[in-house]
């Protein structure tokens, strides 16, 4: 069974990474990734904890996503699991991070996750700068991203979705992401995992949340250890409980008919 064959060649041919087979995989440690949701990324504002609206997701499906990275000793360990679960997520990168880890950068999307741009240096929040200052800040971390990606930047973003650190935006700054043709995404529940706590009470505290809200984005930090490691458990535990991973994409982006579904 094929999955985002278009999207992981594409990734491939950027990253110079060989693209893992799918195929062979037996998703026996994760749910799988379900369907893929094409998104047009114009005028996007989506997560009910930022905007009035989100994603167009069914009871039990989810979207995962992690912030802050990529992080050289922890971003390896969530893609080991996700990839065990075949499941794909989307990771928002910091454009410091990126120009630091370009092969990790180039992993992720070879992998077939999606990325996002999360601003250079994360100040919190943009919305607290002065305008131009916060653009400039957005600008450099989507020309750190794409050449680490890429290996080279053009006048328009690589990639088309964007994430304000601690969702500090601005009618102003969500009219450039508007200009800038961004996606805009936030959240519709959060790990809290910006709070020290053991990866089983950041399992608990997930589980929680998602059996309350039903459906949504979720956000991640892949630079947390606590998260690494309690991202294994989570994937396990979400195929217990018949939830469904829905992965992200720009629409127009070419993708195989079939995802990758777990065995039931």
């Amino acid at each position: 069974m094929r999955f985002l064959t278009g999207l992981l060649a594409l990734a491939a041919t950027l990253s110079g990474f060989s693209v893992p087979s799918l195929a062979a995989a037996d998703c026996s440690a994760g749910p799988g990734t379900a369907r893929v949701l094409e998104v047009d990324p114009a005028g996007l504002e989506v997560g009910t904890k930022h905007f009035p609206q989100t994603l167009d997701l069914a009871e039990g499906e989810f979207v995962l996503t992690f912030d802050d990275g990529p992080s050289a000793g922890t971003t390896p360990m969530v893609l080991k699991a996700l990839a065990a679960g075949c499941v794909r997520a989307t990771f928002f990168l910091v454009g410091t991070r990126a120009a630091e880890s370009p092969a990790l950068v180039k992993r992720i999307l070879a992998e077939g996750h999606g990325v996002g741009y999360h601003s250079q240096t994360h100040p919190m929040t943009l919305a607290d700068l002065p305008y131009d200052k916060a653009v400039r800040d957005i600008e450099r971390g989507i020309v750190s991203v794409d050449r680490a990606a890429t290996g080279s930047s053009s006048a328009s973003p690589h990639f088309p979705f964007f994430r304000f650190p601690g969702f500090g935006s601005s009618p102003q700054l969500l009219a450039y992401a508007t200009n800038r043709k961004l996606g805009v995404f936030g959240a519709d529940l959060w790990a809290s995992d910006w709070e020290p706590m053991t990866p089983e009470a950041e399992l608990d505290l997930v589980l929680t949340r998602m059996a309350h809200v039903g459906r949504g984005i979720v956000l991640f930090h892949d630079t947390r250890l606590q998260t690494a490691r309690m991202v294994p458990a989570l994937l396990r535990a979400m195929k217990e409980r018949g939830y469904r991973v829905v992965h992200v994409v720009p629409r127009g982006v070419a993708t195989a008919a079939s995802p990758q579904v777990a065995p039931q």
